[in-house]
């Protein structure tokens, strides 16, 4: 797990973001009532990385749920969801795979406190999912960056839109508001499953084919 510094660093870095941000929602909710939600398509390759993951956790990729529409939003909840966003951010140092593993796509929960994107988006997916929020509304998305690079963030589906987790900013923004092409994410329905986002037209990150 990360360590217990690394939280206390991360709680009192929370705190500051969470007094700029909190209510943010509750009280220009309006803001984002206009946000569509993403469109999906059909099952598509699951991410070479998550496969790997799957193998090593079967248990974790082979939950089957009926989705249950999107989490609703209150203010409890948006401020669980910008203080683990910025906890993780602060507790884990980012470092790539090459560095920790001596190979790429490794997606893993960054234990020792170092990781990757898909390394966060693990770490914020299991804490919000202790917290209640169901797994149907925490997806692993993986997106393209303004500058082409590929990415993976964790999206929170809730009854005022649908929001990024990301380990290169604190704020926690609608998706629209990224910058980001969106590619995949994981089946509202089933952990183990990938469904295309219809903006999206490529994938840049190894994919099972």
């Amino acid at each position: 797990m990360i360590s217990a510094a690394g939280v206390r660093y991360a709680a009192g870095r929370a705190g500051v973001v969470l007094g700029l941000m909190a209510g943010v929602v509750l009280s220009s909710g309006a803001a984002f009532a206009g946000s569509q939600p993403m469109v999906t398509g059909g099952l598509t390759s699951q991410p070479i990385g998550h496969y790997d993951f799957c193998r090593l956790n079967p248990s974790e990729c082979s939950i089957k749920q009926r989705d249950p529409g999107p989490e609703q939003l209150s203010g409890a909840l948006w401020r669980k969801i910008v203080a683990i966003n910025v906890s993780v951010n602060a507790a884990v140092k980012p470092m790539n795979d090459i560095d920790i593993y001596g190979r790429d796509e490794v997606w893993a929960y960054p234990d020792k406190g170092v990781g990757d994107c898909e390394d966060y988006v693990l770490e914020k997916r299991r804490m919000l999912n202790r917290e209640g929020v169901s797994l149907a509304n925490l997806l692993i998305t993986v997106v393209r960056k303004p500058d082409g690079e590929g990415h993976a963030v964790l999206t929170v589906r809730t009854s005022q839109g649908e929001f990024i987790l990301d380990n290169l900013t604190d704020a926690v923004r609608p998706w629209d508001e990224t910058g980001y092409n969106y590619l995949k994410r994981q089946s509202t329905e089933n952990t183990g499953r990938w469904v295309s986002i219809r903006e999206g037209q490529t994938t840049l990150v190894g994919s099972v084919r």
